[in-house]
C-alpha cells in the first residue's frame, strides 16, 4: 500500500485528490489547520495538524511516505490573484517560503517522489489568442503567479536520482465540493435564478475528478517535469443555458463573451500519458448534478 501526504486535503480541490487516491486503495494523510469534518472523506484519512510556515516542516513530518501531493496554498477565501490581501510579506512567506521547506524536509526524509499543483497563472499575460504550452515563459504578473513559479523552480531544482517531482499547471477547477460546502459556481447560479444581470465572462476549466486523474498519472511517473491541466473553454452564457434549461427560468441569459484573447493552455503533453478529461459531458452532468 503506497502511503501519501497531501497538503490542503480538505480544500477544494485537495478534497478531489484525496478521494482519488483512497478509490486507488491508497494509504492518505492530510496535513492541514483544521481536521476535516466526520464523514467528509469517503474513507478514513490520517491527519496532521500544520499550517504552511516554514517551521511546520522538518524531516520527520515526512518519515514513511512514498510521496507527497502539495496542494495546500494560504490565501483570503475566494481569491487567488489579490488573495495577499494587506499582507504580502506573510503571503510570501507562506506559500514561497513554505513550499521550499517542505520540498527540502521531504527529499532530506528520502520520501522519491514529490507532485506540486501549481497554476496557469505562472505563464502571466501573453499575446491575445496564444496557446500556452509547458515550454511557454512563466512571466507571472501577480505575486500568486509570482510565488506559485517560485516554488515551481525551488522543487525542480532539487530533483536528483533519489527524488522525483512533477510540477501541475491548473487553470480553473469547477465540481462539487465537499460536504456542507458551497460550490464555486454557487453565488452565479442563485444570482441567475434571482433575475439578477450576469455580466458576460469566459474562462478555461476542467473537473476536480480530472486533475485528480493527472495527480495520479503524475505519482505513477515517469512524467516531464511540468504538465498542463485544462480541458475547456466554459462562457457563462453556455453554462447558465444549463441551468435554464434544467430548471424551466425564464430569466434571459447573459450575452457570449469574446473568448478570443484568452490564451488556452496546451494539454497534449499530459494527454500523450493517457489523461482522458471529461470535456463538455461531464459539464453539463455536473451542472444538473449541482442543481439537484
Amino acid at each position: 500500500m503506497t502511503r501519501i501526504l497531501v497538503t490542503g486535503g480538505s480544500g477544494y480541490v485537495g478534497r478531489f485528490i484525496v478521494e482519488r487516491l483512497l478509490a486507488d486503495g491508497d494509504s492518505v494523510t492530510v496535513l492541514g489547520r483544521n481536521p476535516p469534518p466526520p464523514n467528509f472523506f469517503s474513507k478514513p484519512v490520517d491527519f496532521h495538524m500544520g499550517d504552511l510556515e516554514p517551521r511546520t516542516f522538518r524531516p520527520e513530518t515526512f518519515a514513511g511516505f512514498d510521496a507527497v501531493v502539495h496542494a495546500a496554498f494560504d490565501h483570503l477565501p475566494g481569491k487567488y490573484r489579490g488573495g495577499e490581501g494587506d499582507d504580502p510579506e506573510g503571503f510570501v512567506r507562506r506559500n514561497r517560503d513554505g513550499s521550499v521547506a517542505l520540498f527540502e524536509a521531504a527529499k532530506q526524509a528520502g520520501v522519491p517522489r514529490a507532485v506540486f499543483l501549481s497554476t496557469r497563472a505562472v505563464y502571466g499575460p501573453k499575446a491575445p489568442g496564444t496557446a500556452l504550452n509547458e515550454d511557454t515563459p512563466a512571466m507571472p504578473d501577480t505575486l500568486y503567479g509570482k510565488v506559485k513559479r517560485d516554488a515551481e523552480q525551488a522543487l525542480l531544482a532539487v530533483v536528483d536520482g533519489d527524488f522525483t517531482a512533477s510540477v501541475l499547471r491548473v487553470t480553473g477547477v469547477y465540481g462539487p465540493a465537499g460536504p456542507g460546502r458551497r460550490h464555486k459556481w454557487a453565488d452565479l447560479f442563485d444570482d441567475y435564478l434571482a433575475g439578477k444581470e450576469i455580466a458576460p465572462r469566459a474562462g478555461t476549466e476542467v473537473h476536480g475528478e480530472d486533475v485528480a486523474a493527472a495527480i495520479r498519472i503524475a505519482l505513477d511517473g515517469p512524467t516531464p517535469a511540468i504538465l498542463n491541466v485544462s480541458d475547456l473553454m466554459v462562457d457563462r452564457h453556455h453554462l447558465l443555458a444549463i441551468v435554464k434549461a434544467a430548471t424551466g427560468s425564464a430569466h434571459p441569459l447573459p450575452g457570449r463573451a469574446d473568448a478570443s484573447a484568452i490564451n488556452e493552455m496546451d494539454c497534449a503533453r499530459l494527454k500523450s500519458l493517457g489523461w482522458t478529461p471529461g470535456g463538455r459531458p461531464l459539464l453539463e452532468r455536473t451542472i444538473r448534478a449541482l442543481l439537484a
